[in-house]
């Protein structure tokens, strides 16, 4: 092997980056994974782990494949084991309900045809039945960040898989939240598209009417991309919908939960904590907020496993589970045969259908136009919990999740600031089936904002690259204002919004147009709201020489006491300025609060 670093982070752009520079191959990457598989063995990941046995033939036709056309060439990927690969076989997690397909589900043969490589299939919750990442014969999944917690399921083994460095995004399954909860405990992105626009077509059925396949990634730019490549209509598949591709925008008005939020677990306290602050961001960005009545919401969950739904469950596998006696695990087991109550007779299934059209009218009115945003969930558990009480446990992870698919709503859930340590905090952003557009433009918005980038590996090795060159923005170069268009023209990307340390005075320059002139004192001084961008080293130097005096690029402290490159101001030319500092920012000085974008 190379002696070429390989980041304990992956991602579909840092790898493709690597890989067109030449400076990596997918048999290394590869390698690597299945080290790191093996290193992460006791936490029960993978029911059929990273194995080149399977994996080179993939590999070998990658030569057959044009990098520039294959928008996935060399990506490694994780497949949830109730979704068909061809040759190896398919669990549900129930070892006797094992078969060896012959072709690819059709969202695999999608990813494969892009030049994605399967790594393995990952553990689950038996027959995707769970929210815990606990029922499972293959062995519990440990969290990715705190071995102790629960990684949540059913997808349990795919998100840890990304989470822990072993695949760039994994696929998922969600019925009723299993691709949205275990992506907010392993700090992920889980974007659960609308019912039907990606195929089901080789997936083992859960509830088949509300089966969507996910995807778990880092980042939203890597699920837009695994979006743009599986999403088709198949004419193979009778649940299958010809959706468009959304294009993120944001919506015109945001919805929140009128009534008081359960929060719940060892880490109850800090959830509603971190439930506080998050709202806090999203009023933030300056968008119309409606205050409603989440009640609705939470009679439509009932529905899920308190109604007859569930005996679609119990449809598609009670031949085997009665025909199989101790094959099921026992808690899946008794979840599957509660579809059998003889009191869910057909006049209450159509009751109940009547019922659940009349909450989707509701709901279409009131997201017209907006975005629902809720916590992914209320709280954790650890896996000791859940053992003790595997059914109250499990219920409490769906509280804010089970409505989704029974109302045919997209939804992505986004990390937000952790609610302790190691404890990671998702929001979701709910939209109609067909305002995919708006949950994808609110999750980049959320994104940009976010602090957690700072802390992830990814940000680390950003920050001590001699690839590019950190740079702290705070006057017209900011996003949206007029000079911005140099940083793009220079490659420089924006990475998130910070504040410098408390040791700086802003002043109002008499230039025209007026600009910012940061200085820092030796004096008490205040913390001057900035950006932070990542600009390559090779267009570095141009951008600075084209900086007109008595501006200039320096080191600048933020607030958490790091230094990066950052505009700075002659002295002099603040000798008769207007001192701005108390308004923290160039953007309150305009009227526009730094949290606007």
């Amino acid at each position: 092997m190379k002696t070429t670093h390989i980041p304990d982070v992956l991602s579909v752009q840092s790898l493709r980056e690597m890989y067109l520079k030449k400076e990596l191959t997918p048999k290394e990457v590869i390698e690597v994974i299945i080290q790191r598989s093996k290193q992460d063995e006791p936490m029960n990941i993978w029911i059929t782990p990273p194995d080149l046995a399977f994996i080179q033939p993939y590999l070998d036709g990658l030569s057959n494949i044009d990098i520039e056309q294959a928008p996935l060439w060399g990506i490694p990927f994780a497949i949830k084991d109730n979704i068909d690969l061809a040759g190896i076989p398919t669990t549900a997690g129930c070892p006797d309900y094992a078969f060896t397909p012959s072709e690819h589900a059709t969202v695999v043969k999608h990813l494969i045809e892009a030049g994605a490589i399967p790594v393995g299939k990952t553990n689950l919750d038996q027959f995707a039945t769970g929210l815990v990442g606990t029922r499972s014969p293959y062995g519990e999944t440990h969290n990715a960040l705190k071995d102790e917690m629960i990684s949540g399921g059913s997808s349990a083994g795919s998100p840890v898989a990304v989470a822990r460095g072993q695949a760039a995004f994994s696929l998922g399954t969600d019925t009723a939240g299993s691709g949205r909860v275990p992506a907010a405990l392993n700090r992920l992105v889980g974007f659960k598209p609308s019912l039907g626009a990606w195929s089901t077509k080789g997936v083992v059925p859960a509830c088949a009417s509300l089966d969507c396949v996910t995807v778990f990634s880092h980042n939203i730019e890597d699920a837009k991309i695994v979006d743009q490549v599986v999403r088709k209509y198949d004419d193979q598949n009778p649940w299958s919908k010809d959706i468009p591709k959304p294009s993120p925008k944001l919506p015109k008005k945001v919805c929140l939960p009128k009534s008081p939020l359960r929060f719940f677990g060892p880490y109850g306290n800090q959830y509603k904590e971190a439930w506080d602050k998050s709202l806090e961001r999203i009023k933030s960005w300056g968008l119309p907020i409606e205050w409603i009545d989440n009640q609705l919401f939470s009679n439509v969950a009932k529905l899920l496993y308190e109604g007859p739904f569930v005996a679609e469950r119990w449809a598609d596998l009670g031949t085997f589970v009665d025909s199989h006696p101790g094959s099921t695990f026992p808690v899946t087991e008794k979840v599957l045969k509660s579809g059998a109550n003889e009191t869910f007779t057909a006049s209450l299934l159509f009751d109940t259908m009547h019922k659940l059209k009349q909450y989707q009218l509701q709901v279409k009115k009131r997201l017209s136009d907006a975005v629902f945003i809720t916590p992914t969930a209320g709280g954790t558990w650890s896996r000791e919990q859940v053992r003790k009480d595997p059914i109250q446990t499990n219920s409490d992870m769906g509280e804010y999740t089970n409505h989704c698919n029974l109302l045919d709503l997209c939804a992505i859930s986004v990390p937000f600031e952790d609610a302790a340590k190691d404890i990671p905090f998702g929001v979701t952003f709910f939209a109609l089936s067909e305002h995919e557009d708006f949950i994808l433009g609110l999750a980049e918005k959320s994104q940009a904002h976010s602090t957690r980038i700072k802390e992830s590996p990814a940000y680390k090795e950003l920050a001590t690259t001699n690839d590019s060159v950190l740079l702290a923005v705070c006057g017209l170069h900011m996003r949206g204002l007029p000079l911005e268009h140099q940083l793009n023209e220079h490659r420089a990307t924006f990475i998130y919004k910070t504040e410098t340390a408390k040791k700086y005075r802003m002043f109002k320059l008499p230039t025209n147009p007026p600009k910012p002139g940061l200085i820092k004192t030796e004096q008490e001084g205040s913390s001057i709201q900035v950006e932070l961008w990542e600009c390559p080293t090779e267009t570095f130097g141009a951008f600075v020489a084209a900086i007109p005096a008595p501006l200039g690029i320096g080191k600048i402290e933020l607030k958490d006491g790091s230094e990066v490159q950052g505009f700075i101001c002659e002295p002099y030319a603040t000798e008769e300025a207007e001192d701005i500092s108390n308004l923290g920012g160039w953007r309150e000085y305009l009227g526009q609060p730094m949290n606007f974008i």
